[in-house]
């Protein structure tokens, strides 16, 4: 080696970073030999040899780079068996055939542009591909030896040649700007600039009097014109046409109004590819941002679903959904008990042909397409609807019940693609889903309000001289039964007995306590049980029989005076005191606090008596009313005490909702329990 000279030698694996590792070798030869000069050239054209041979030969590479005074020699060396296909390019002065290079491999194409000489080495263990950069107006150096330093057998038979350079070939430095337009590929606007820099820059190496770039992503759009050089090239010219290699659904072609030339078909083919590969990233970017999109639909389409539990709203809110995004129309059927389909909820993206679609989708209109309609339900599976309603047809099945057919019109412009198929199933299963669990709640609601009502008396006697009123608001949640009940029985002494309780717990084991305490109360008083022995035994009952739960109780025996008064005997059984109110408006509350029903064996349940004069009213109430919560405050006695006071004079009826519109007007939350008032009032005269 001479002084001047400076000598790499690697052996680099079959990776896809091997390439980078290449260009890093010949960057710092050409950089301790002062070639800055040939860094662009020499880069480019061992990027493509050390990538045709990671890609193909899928061995180790031999980089050998030795440059000199003179210019630099790259040798790439791979270890596959067989011979390297290439092609002899005579002297300048000769023709040469590009086509021919172009179909063997554009990497030699651009070897033999670039490089002053050229050629290849075939060794038992492999085979090779130099280049030779010479500086400009520097000495030409031979070829590299044919004795290889990995060679252990027969010296290799070299095949030298030299670079063409006819006179309308492109020049070294405009192929490289044309090879190293770097776009951002994630811009719309930023792809179209960099075909349109790509198309203007091979139309001007091969004359091309026009141009044009056609892209079709496949959205129904069509082709649409990406980029335009020049005049608009015309069907009837001679044109280059080359297609973009891209995936579908993307498609496209590049056009050159360009005279016949060996160099116009390879240039655009290899213009074409340059653009494909960024077309293909735009293709996977929007691919992965329509993937994003899909999901993010179907994560707020299942989270408005989950918010209803009617199933009216929820049936009409599917079509909501699904119009205009995946559809210009949809409809919901649901199948009755004997499979047939009804109209449950439809929606159009023009709201003028509504009527038009609802007589259509109803039984009575087109029998082929309830035909498919029928078929998608009973067959489990999407079915195509055809003209004039074209569209997808996709059974809605939940928890293996077949619940009916969601139906989607295919868009204006284009049919469904599978993205948007198996976003419709997807949407499908999530709305049966939904279907189903607003019927079980509605189930559920009505079972637990036919449950409740049976607990409560369907009306409050009406007795002269007596006034009874009751008000009951369950809780915020229909589906569950609460513990709170009230009634009025008469006793066989001629009085009343007004009972109003609370049953610790809801659903229906708290159900099923409240209907034993309040059927135990009706037989013993019925058979003349004195209140005290009645809540004993009560207790007993619940002590063996309440499965832990407990109860608490106020009874009222009220009968009638001298004087027109009513004599009220009280009895608290771990109930809150009523609160009396007095005709001139004074409110206190009244009562002595006994145990709880069916915590104790033994319990203490003093009797009081409060007489009641003309006007005057004693008002009952579960825990619901005085546990009423706005943030951390409760409603609590004093205010009910104080809200009752403003309401003596008034009938029962009307003291009863006036406190029951003021509990639930202390704030705006559904009542966490449930609320019972029960109103006694001498409606009797002095």
């Amino acid at each position: 080696m001479g002084a001047d000279e400076h000598v790499r030698r690697v052996r680099l694996p079959a990776d896809r970073r091997t390439p980078a590792a290449a260009r890093a070798v010949v960057r710092s030869v050409l950089a301790d030999a002062d070639l800055d000069e040939l860094l662009n050239e020499a880069l480019l054209l061992t990027t493509e040899l050390s990538t045709n041979a990671v890609m193909h030969a899928k061995t180790e590479l031999d980089i050998e780079v030795v440059a000199d005074p003179a210019g630099l020699t790259v040798t790439v060396t791979d270890f596959a068996a067989g011979p390297l296909e290439t092609v002899r390019v005579t002297p300048k002065n000769d023709h040469t055939d590009i086509s021919e290079v172009s179909e063997r491999g554009r990497g030699l194409l651009l070897v033999d542009h670039f490089s002053s000489r050229w050629g290849t080495t075939h060794l038992p263990t492999g085979k090779g591909v130099w280049f030779r950069l010479d500086r400009k107006g520097g000495p030409a150096a031979d070829p590299p030896p044919a004795d290889h330093r990995h060679n252990p057998g027969p010296s290799p038979t070299p095949t030298i040649t030299t670079a063409a350079e006819p006179s309308d070939a492109p020049s070294a430095g405009a192929m490289n700007a044309l090879m190293h337009v770097a776009p951002d590929a994630y811009a719309d606007d930023t792809l179209s600039d960099f075909a349109g820099a790509l198309l203007a820059r091979v139309a001007e190496m091969v004359g091309a009097a026009g141009g044009a770039v056609r892209l079709d992503r496949g959205d129904g759009a069509g082709a649409q014109l990406l980029a335009r050089y020049g005049r608009h090239p015309r069907p009837e010219d001679d044109l280059v046409r080359v297609p973009l290699a891209v995936n579908r659904p993307y498609s496209g072609e590049l056009e050159l109004d360009a005279a016949p030339s060996g160099y116009a078909r390879p240039l655009a083919a290899l213009v074409a590819e340059r653009l494909s590969l960024h077309l293909e990233n735009d293709r996977l970017r929007r691919a992965d941002v329509r993937r994003q999109t899909w999901l993010t639909f179907l994560a707020e389409a299942s989270e408005l679903l989950a918010q209803s539990l009617d199933v009216e709203l929820t049936m009409a809110l599917i079509p909501q959904l699904v119009v205009p995004r995946l559809g210009q129309w949809c409809a919901v059927h649901t199948t009755d008990e004997w499979g047939r389909l009804h109209l449950a909820a439809a929606s159009h993206a023009d709201e003028s042909v509504l009527p038009q679609l609802h007589d259509l989708l109803k039984e009575n209109g087109s029998d082929s397409l309830h035909g498919r309609l029928r078929e998608a339900s009973r067959s489990g599976s999407q079915v195509p609807l055809g003209a004039p309603m074209d569209g997808i047809a996709v059974p809605l099945i939940a928890r293996g019940q077949r619940l009916g057919t969601l139906a989607v019109g295919r868009h204006q412009r284009h049919r469904h693609d599978p993205d948007e198929v198996a976003v419709l199933e997807d949407v499908a299963r999530r709305a049966a889903l939904a279907i189903d669990n607003a019927r079980i709640h509605d189930e559920r609601r009505r079972i637990a309000h036919t449950l409740q009502q049976s607990l409560l008396p369907p009306v409050l006697p009406v007795v002269e001289g007596i006034g009874f009123a009751a008000e009951y608001v369950p809780t915020g949640d229909t589906a569950a039964v609460g513990g709170d009940f009230y009634d009025v029985v008469p006793l066989p002494d001629g009085r009343w007995l007004v009972v109003i309780g609370d049953v610790s717990g809801k659903g229906v084991q708290a159900a099923a306590v409240t209907g034993l305490v309040r059927d135990v109360i009706r037989v013993l008083v019925g058979d003349g049980k004195p209140l005290p022995e009645a809540l004993a035994r009560l207790n007993k009952t619940l002590v063996e029989r309440g499965g832990g739960r407990y109860c608490t109780l106020a009874l009222a025996a009220v009968g009638r005076a001298g004087d027109g008064l009513l004599d009220v005997s009280l009895h608290l059984a771990g109930h809150d005191r009523p609160v009396l109110v007095r005709t001139d408006g004074r409110a206190s509350f009244v009562g002595t606090g006994g145990t709880a029903l069916g915590l104790l064996d033994t319990i203490a349940s003093p009797s009081v008596g409060v007489p009641l004069r003309p006007g005057d009213a004693l008002v009952f109430y579960t825990d619901g009313v005085t546990e009423r919560r706005r943030g951390r405050e409760l409603f609590g006695t004093e205010r009910l005490r104080d809200a009752a006071g403003p309401l003596a004079g008034y009938s029962a009826d009307v003291v009863a909702a006036r406190l029951r519109s003021a509990t639930l007007g202390f704030s705006v939350e559904s009542p966490r329990d449930d609320i019972a008032i029960l109103v006694i009032r001498n409606d009797g005269t002095a």
